[in-house]
């Protein structure tokens, strides 16, 4: 037999796991990065105008996390379905669950809503009108910058739990 023919037999049910594990690494970076850009995006000290143009980029990378983290969580359910992981009550499972919850509650349940609030207040002509951020919308942006802080650093803690995982 010709070098580099011979097929191992397991070779066949690596292959789909391997394609598996690869959907899911994608997915999640593609779902969590633009968290990290977004941090940013939303500084402080910055212009109603300059405000306005970031919260249209933010609202604009948002479709990523949406279908990298639903990707991220099917694929992951796959791989414990299919792969040899163990059960499902191992730490480093149950925390990344945990973690993506976490991150979930903070996106929509507290940034969602008030990044409504502040591109409708920015939107609005008192928004047009102003060259800086009254107190209240300047806390509502620091408040939220905090919050996708905080989601990069779950993220980040997500990220490490997949890769040191046990074998």
């Amino acid at each position: 037999m010709p070098p580099n023919t011979h097929v191992h037999p397991s070779s066949s049910q690596e292959n789909p796991m391997r394609t598996l594990v690869l959907l899911h690494i994608l997915s999640a970076f593609i779902g969590l990065g633009p968290t990290y850009f977004t941090a940013i995006l939303l500084r402080r000290s910055q212009t109603p105008a300059a405000l306005r143009h970031n919260l249209a980029l933010s609202e604009t990378m948002s479709f990523f996390p949406k279908i990298g983290g639903t990707l991220a969580v099917l694929s992951g359910l796959a791989l414990i379905w299919r792969g040899h992981y163990g059960p499902v009550t191992q730490l480093w499972l149950l925390g990344s669950l945990a973690l993506y919850a976490l991150i979930q509650i903070v996106i929509i349940g507290y940034a969602v809503p008030r990044t409504g609030r502040l591109a409708a207040w920015v939107g609005s002509p008192a928004g047009s009108e102003v060259g800086t951020l009254p107190g209240e919308q300047a806390a509502v942006l620091s408040q939220l910058q905090r919050a996708h802080l905080l989601v990069g650093a779950l993220g980040a803690g997500l990220l490490v739990l997949m890769i040191l995982k046990p074998h």
